[in-house]
């Protein structure tokens, strides 16, 4: 009789923390998804950072010959299975446009081209968020002739500033 008892107990403790490690389980799984869409902004700018430096190429899009601006957006989101247009141009009509102070780290910027305020020339990664003070990463075909980090802040960017957008929240 004695072993039934303690058998019951036994079992009773099992089946509880089978029920309290269940919850446990959830609650860290939200929390693992909440910081994986925090890393991925994080992950995309560490990735398009190994690329600082490669050379700026016309119609480029691969790193071991170089890249042009679109060619690089793509190719660093491709990587995370996040399919976007390879031409500048159709980034006019896509995504919502962002007010300064809801930049985020992975946002796309939109710029206009040098003369024409109607075509879009340019485009780069926020990897530093802080509204129009924002810094990106893009390939420059300006003196650095690659891909580089750049302050929005400069008068050259400000100027040709189309829009900001966010392509990773759903």
């Amino acid at each position: 009789m004695k072993s039934i008892f303690y058998i019951s107990i036994f079992s009773t403790a099992i089946l509880c923390s089978c029920f309290t490690s269940k919850e446990d389980h959830k609650s860290e799984l939200v929390q693992i998804q909440k910081t994986q869409t925090e890393i991925d902004r994080d992950s995309i700018i560490a990735y398009a950072k190994k690329y600082q430096g490669t050379p700026y190429l016309y119609a480029g899009n691969d790193p071991k010959k170089g890249f042009d601006c679109s060619g690089f957006i793509s190719y660093v989101f491709h990587h995370f299975n996040v399919s976007l247009p390879r031409s500048s141009g159709q980034y006019k009509d896509i995504g919502t446009k962002l007010n300064p102070e809801d930049f985020k780290v992975g946002d796309i910027l939109v710029f206009y081209g040098y003369k024409d305020k109607t075509v879009i020339g340019h485009l780069g990664i926020i990897c530093e968020a802080n509204g129009m003070q924002s810094k990106f990463i893009h390939a420059s075909s300006g003196k650095v002739n690659s891909v580089t980090i750049t302050s929005l802040a400069t008068e050259h960017y400000t100027k040709r500033f189309y829009k900001c957008i966010d392509v990773l929240s759903k």
